[in-house]
């Protein structure tokens, strides 16, 4: 029977770790492969240290996350929001009939859903639908535009570029 303590690898696949930095001689004694003199044969430098340049750890966004540049973001309306417009009498809806009439921000981008129904037939333009609001729009009777957004792919002008210019 073989007992647990009587276990041992076989003979040459298992060799000593190299202990460097003993002693004079040709097998890591002296400067134990770090070379001579200068900061790398030294134990001054920190662990994250990158020669000077910026570390990893202070160019990474930090707390809670980071603003991505290049996100598009929208301001949802709603088909009973429209439906409320058309009962006060407008016929086409574009982003300034929803800025003037208080649903949206000034400049903001506007993505059409389909919470609510929708009685009236209306010209709708926005710069964004779902695909059941653009049906729903549709087989009342209305017509949908998409507006181009107001810059490519979503890049912001500001931000983009001066994160590019880094």
């Amino acid at each position: 029977m073989i007992y647990l303590h009587e276990l041992a690898p076989n003979e040459g696949s298992k060799t000593r770790k190299r202990r460097v930095g003993r002693g004079i001689g040709g097998k890591g004694g002296k400067t134990a492969g770090r070379g001579t003199k200068g900061q790398g044969a030294r134990d001054t430098i920190p662990v994250g240290f990158e020669g000077g340049q910026l570390p990893l750890t202070q160019r990474i966004p930090k707390l809670r996350g980071f603003d991505n540049p290049f996100r598009v973001s929208y301001t949802v309306v709603n088909l009973d929001q429209l439906s409320l417009l058309a009962e006060r009498g407008a016929q086409a809806i574009s982003p300034e009939v929803l800025e003037t009439a208080g649903v949206i921000r000034k400049g903001a981008l506007v993505k059409i859903c389909a919470r609510g129904a929708l009685s009236s037939s209306l010209s709708v333009s926005a710069h964004g639908f779902s695909k059941a609001a653009r049906e729903l729009i549709e087989s009342a009777g209305g017509t949908v535009t998409e507006v181009p957004l107001p810059y490519k792919s979503g890049r912001r002008p500001s931000l983009g570029n001066a994160l590019m210019n880094r």
